[in-house]
């Protein structure tokens, strides 16, 4: 509820005709449709933020981009610890699911620690890109990398290039100039391994073996799901250019997906495989108490360590040494379960509305219920319907779909007493 009434409030903001570049008021549609898409840090736009957007119009983006990223009820928490009051235990207990914290012991300081790596973070990326962007467009360059740093580091995917390199063109015009693309990845990464993550190499420094098993996890997953695509990319896309912008290319579409938004090529152009592959990622998303979305890499790391326990027949998943909770497994194939029907069936529902390849719309709903942002450009031109059904998806992907069900479903409290089993065969 509290991310809708933040939605609502942005949209009424953006409606204003002192949001709007031309001074006019913003239809109700496009500013709520912006709105979501920049408190669900996905990057989805119907309109060009760099163009249509005034300074104040693309204040308020970044306002809800900062808000949305590092969660409205950390935001709150954030500002109620600095205002000198204490966080009460029902308050601790909201915190710990909102940031998926292993208990309410050290609440505060895993705040302050976020709102630290955050405000670090995104002055650094700024202050690296200022150069670049300085350079090429003038004293505008320094908002144009705060912007864009807040943005990488939120995950987000929103950008302003459009008003100088034409619109919706997002970073096309840096793909390969490494003191914009190398930021921008290294900040999409350190906003998506999560906070707990930074809390624990805070704690143990580099002495990897002392890390909690979700953490090395979610290292090895980040290493893996950047590795591997940049690879696949490298040898099935961008083969027309030179080697360094081949690289860099094939790094950046690599990293984007999970879950930034931002795009140095048209994923339209892509060949089949690389979308394939950026669908996939897109589902992936970051890890759990990040600025990313998805179904999260400790999602996908628990299923495969379930496969393999089955094919080697083992009672229970393993990872690093540890054996994983027969709860946790059921979560995490629900979360597929819940992640792929929803992809599926929205661009099932936008392909009939629009008419447009069943392929295409899959792409835009994986971008959108993984809150990435990346589109083969048809987001502008679709109708009202297929609008509403991508920010369903959005607020969905952000809020969490167990989150939702938990929510909406009521509990009549724990089984007691178990049924008769019987044998089903599967497979």
């Amino acid at each position: 509820m509290v991310f809708l009434a933040v939605i609502l409030t942005g949209a009424a903001l953006l409606a204003l005709p002192a949001a709007s570049a031309e001074r006019r008021w913003t239809d109700p549609g496009d500013a709520l449709f912006t709105a979501t898409s920049a408190v669900c840090v996905t990057g989805l736009v119907v309109r060009d933020t760099g163009t249509y957007w005034s300074a104040f119009g693309q204040a308020v983006i970044l306002i809800l981009i900062q808000t949305g990223g590092l969660g409205i009820v950390t935001v709150a928490a954030a500002i109620a610890t600095a205002s000198g009051k204490r966080i009460s235990l029902l308050q601790r207990n909201v915190l710990q699911e909102s940031m998926s914290a292993y208990r309410t012991g050290g609440i505060p300081g895993l705040i302050s620690l976020a709102v630290r790596v955050a405000l670090t973070a995104e002055a650094a990326g700024a202050l690296i890109m200022m150069p670049s962007f300085c350079g090429a467009f003038g004293p505008q360059g320094i908002w144009m990398a705060v912007f864009h740093s807040v943005s990488a580091f939120c995950n987000a995917g929103f950008d302003i290039m459009g008003g100088r390199t034409g619109e919706f063109s997002s970073l096309a015009f840096f793909a390969d100039r490494p003191w914009v693309i190398g930021p921008v990845c290294l900040l999409i990464v350190v906003g998506g391994i999560g906070f707990l993550t930074w809390d624990d190499i805070a704690g143990n420094g580099l002495r990897f073996r002392r890390y909690r098993m979700q953490t090395k996890v979610i290292l090895a997953a980040a290493a893996v799901l950047i590795a591997v695509p940049a690879l696949l990319f490298f040898i099935f896309d961008f083969a027309e250019y030179d080697l360094k912008k081949r690289i860099c290319l094939s790094l950046f579409a690599a990293v984007t997906p999970r879950t930034a938004g931002f795009s140095t090529a048209d994923p339209a152009a892509m060949s089949g495989a690389g979308r394939a592959v950026t669908v996939t990622l897109m589902l992936i998303g970051g890890a759990p108490g990040s600025t990313a979305g998805g179904m999260k890499t400790t999602t996908a790391a628990v299923l495969l360590a379930n496969a393999a326990a089955v094919v080697r027949r083992r009672k229970s998943a393993q990872l690093f040494g540890r054996r994983i909770d027969d709860q946790t497994v059921r979560s995490a194939s629900t979360l597929l379960m819940i992640y792929l029907l929803l992809a599926v069936s929205g661009a099932c529902a936008i392909s009939l509305a629009e008419g447009a390849p069943f392929g295409a719309c899959l792409f835009e709903t994986s971008s959108a219920i993984g809150t990435v942002g990346l589109t083969t450009g048809i987001t502008p031109s679709l109708g009202a319907v297929s609008r509403a059904v991508l920010m369903i998806l959005m607020f969905l992907g952000r809020v969490g779909g167990l989150t939702l069900m938990f929510a909406a479903v009521n509990s009549s409290g724990s089984e007691v007493a178990q049924r008769p089993v019987e044998m089903i065969s599967v497979g």
